[in-house]
C-alpha cells in the first residue's frame, strides 16, 4: 500500500488501545444472533440459498490477525505508532469512530473491536471468518478477521484502502447505535424477511449512513486520530459499499440477481445512503425506515 492509498493520521493525537483487543472473544450465551456487517452475512445466506462453499470466498481459514493471547495493539499509544505498526490504524478508526457517536448521541455506551484469527466465540455464538464482520448485539461487540480485506479486494472486486477499511468498521459500529437506539432490536423481532424494502435491508442501509455521517465528521476534532480525508480516501468507501451490495455478490457468485433474498441491499442503495450520511453529516437524516 503507498502513502497515496492511506489516510492521514495525527501523529500527536493520542491512542486508547484497550478500544480494540485480539484474539477470541467471550464464552457463548446464545441470545439475540449476530448482525451481519457489510457482506459477511451475505455470504452465509447466498451459500445456503444457492448452495456453494463460502470457504471459495473467504478460503478456509484465516492465518491473518493477532493469536491467541497475543495483544499486538498495547503498543498504540498515539498515532505516531502507525508508521511502525500498521496494526494501529485499526485502533485510530476505532478511536474516531467512538469519540465521534460519544459527542453525538446521548447516553452512547463505548464497546470494543475484536479482532480474531479464523474463529471465535462471541455472546451470540461461535463465529469463523466465513461470517465476515459482524456485530453482536448480547456483548455490544464488533468482531472483525482481517482477511476479510484481502476477500474485499481479492474476491469482490473491492478497490481496498484504509478508508475502505474503516468504513467497513464504521458500518458495524453504526449497528451499535441502531441497537443502543432500540432500531435493532425492532427488527430482529419482526423476522427474517429480505427483499430490497425488508427491515433487514433498511437496518443494514442505517448502518451506512451512519458510516457516512461518522467520515463527515471524523476530522473536525484537532485531537483525532484522522487528520485527513481525500477524494481519493472517499471513493474507496464508496467504491467498497458497492462491492458489498447483494446484487453485486450474486452476480459474481452465481451471474444472477434474486432481489427477494436480499439482506443488505443493491450497490446502488448502499451507495445512495452512505452518501447520504456524508453529505449530511447528520446522523438524524439516516432514517432508512421512513423513507
Amino acid at each position: 500500500m503507498t502513502t497515496e492509498d492511506a489516510v492521514q493520521y495525527n501523529e500527536r493525537a493520542k491512542l486508547d488501545p484497550s478500544q480494540v483487543r485480539g484474539g477470541g472473544g467471550g464464552a457463548s450465551r446464545g441470545g439475540r444472533v449476530a448482525v451481519g456487517g457489510v457482506g459477511g452475512i451475505v455470504i452465509v445466506i447466498l451459500a445456503l440459498l444457492f448452495g456453494f462453499n463460502p470457504n471459495d470466498l473467504m478460503g478456509a481459514g484465516s492465518a491473518n490477525g493477532p493469536q491467541s493471547g497475543e495483544d499486538p495493539f498495547a503498543q498504540c499509544t498515539s498515532g505516531a505508532n502507525i508508521k511502525q505498526n500498521r496494526e494501529c490504524r485499526f485502533v485510530a478508526y476505532t478511536n474516531s469512530i467512538q469519540a465521534y457517536w460519544s459527542s453525538a448521541m446521548t447516553g452512547y455506551e463505548m464497546t470494543t473491536t475484536r479482532i480474531f484469527p479464523g474463529q471465535v466465540s462471541t455472546a451470540c455464538g461461535t463465529a469463523t471468518s466465513e461470517v465476515g464482520p459482524f456485530y453482536c448485539p448480547v456483548d455490544k461487540t464488533i468482531y472483525l478477521d482481517t482477511s476479510f480485506f484481502d476477500v474485499l479486494t481479492a474476491k469482490l472486486g473491492a478497490t481496498g484502502g484504509d478508508a475502505a477499511e474503516a468504513y467497513v468498521i464504521a458500518h458495524e459500529y453504526g449497528h451499535h447505535i441502531s441497537n443502543l437506539a432500540g432500531v435493532l432490536p425492532q427488527v430482529q423481532q419482526a423476522g427474517n424477511e429480505s427483499g430490497p424494502n425488508s427491515p433487514q435491508v433498511k437496518l443494514e442501509l442505517q448502518a451506512d449512513c451512519y458510516a457516512g455521517v461518522w467520515f463527515a465528521n471524523a476530522t473536525k476534532d484537532k485531537n483525532s486520530p484522522i487528520s485527513g480525508l481525500t477524494r481519493d480516501d472517499l471513493n474507496r468507501a464508496v467504491d467498497a459499499a458497492i462491492a458489498v451490495g447483494d446484487d453485486r455478490i450474486q452476480e459474481r457468485t452465481q451471474g444472477r440477481v434474486d432481489r427477494e433474498s436480499w439482506t443488505h441491499g443493491s450497490s446502488a442503495q448502499r451507495q445512495d445512503w452512505l452518501a447520504t450520511g456524508f453529505n449530511t453529516g447528520d446522523p438524524n437524516k439516516c432514517n432508512t425506515f421512513g423513507s
